[in-house]
């Protein structure tokens, strides 16, 4: 026996299938488009990012100190180190020193060449006033970034110039000389020598800036005047 005919709609279920909507579609490419604009937004700013700091790095090589209103600080991008000295320090300093050895090399003859205890005396005295100043300018001068001066240098006027400084011949005469010759022609030329002193003394006082230096200016002057005064005295007697 056949059995009664099934119709073909009923073979299963149907699957209805709804075609994608239009509006649905141009969504969906927006969204693509958007992300796509906003990772190239994102590279330019990183871009200009970079080149604002490169900018600013190359303009801060440039850049000093400048003061921040209401406060004690400074914003310092890059500064210059301080400096207390002035030229005027430095050549004082330098032209001492060697000032300052050839009167300790005039006062270390007395001892071989004067049989006066007064002169003998005020040359003790001249070295030990003169070889710590010349230590002390020396680690000024080190201090200043500049070099240092050289021991056992030639310390005749004829190298140096002006400052009541010797030549070599006043030095050879000195050194040949002995007795009561020597104490005259000592004297003689250490008044000069201190004179010298103290007219650059006056000078570092004028225009220089150290206070440092200025203050063994002063203590220049006061000890080598009171100095010619002793030698002048000294001369008197003769």
């Amino acid at each position: 026996m056949v059995g009664p005919a099934r119709s073909l709609g009923a073979a299963g279920p149907s699957v209805h299938r709804t075609p994608p909507k239009k509006d649905d579609s141009m969504l969906s490419d927006l969204c693509s488009k958007t992300r796509v604009f906003a990772a190239a937004l994102a590279t330019t700013a990183t871009l200009f990012s970079v080149g604002c700091n490169a900018d600013q790095s190359t303009d801060s090589s440039n850049t000093t100190s400048v003061p921040t209103i209401g406060s004690s600080a400074s914003t310092t991008i890059s500064a210059e180190p301080h400096s207390d000295f002035n030229d005027a320090d430095v050549a004082f300093l330098e032209l001492m020193y060697p000032h300052h050895a050839q009167a300790i090399e005039m006062a270390k003859m007395v001892t071989s060449r004067s049989q006066n205890p007064k002169v003998l005396e005020l040359a003790t005295g001249i070295e030990a006033a003169q070889q710590p100043e010349m230590a002390q300018i020396s680690t000024v001068l080190v201090s200043f970034g500049k070099p240092a001066p050289i021991a056992g240098m030639d310390h005749s006027g004829a190298d140096h110039g002006g400052g009541g400084m010797m030549n070599r011949d006043d030095m050879q005469a000195l050194a040949d000389s002995s007795g009561v010759d020597f104490d005259r022609m000592f004297l003689t030329m250490m008044i000069e020598h201190h004179r010298g002193a103290i007219e650059m003394a006056n000078v570092e006082l004028a225009d220089g800036r150290n206070a440092e230096v200025k203050q063994l200016a002063e203590a220049i002057v006061s000890a080598q005047q009171a100095e010619i005064g002793q030698m002048n005295a000294l001369l008197a007697e003769r």
